[in-house]
């Protein structure tokens, strides 16, 4: 499966996060998401594993009990069922994978 960088088109997951779904297979999920500066990812778990990478902006992140700020060239890894959140500082966007795929995310 090939996809290009204008082909999926955004959602708006909530106001200011929007999700691009780039590519699935049977066990993963690759995702781009947007964030506009200052919006927040409430509180949540899943039992999706997810692994990230920022490449532009920053923002602070909450896994568990641990924050850092983490800014382009930074990556984070999340277990599944832990509780996490976010706080865009800026602009951003980041590069997620989920595994297993998350079916509400197709």
């Amino acid at each position: 499966m090939f996809v290009g960088k204008g082909e999926p088109t955004p959602v708006e997951m909530i106001p200011g996060i929007f999700r691009k779904t780039m590519s699935t297979t049977a066990g993963m999920m690759l995702c781009e998401m947007t964030l506009r500066s200052g919006t927040h990812v409430p509180a949540h778990s899943h039992p999706h594993e997810q692994i990230g990478y920022v490449v532009s902006g920053s923002l602070r992140l909450r896994i568990g009990s641990e924050e850092r700020r983490l800014d382009p060239g930074d990556a984070y890894g999340i277990p599944g069922g832990v509780e996490h959140e976010a706080w865009a500082e800026a602009d951003t966007v980041l590069v997620e994978v989920f595994h297993p795929q998350r079916e509400d995310y197709r």
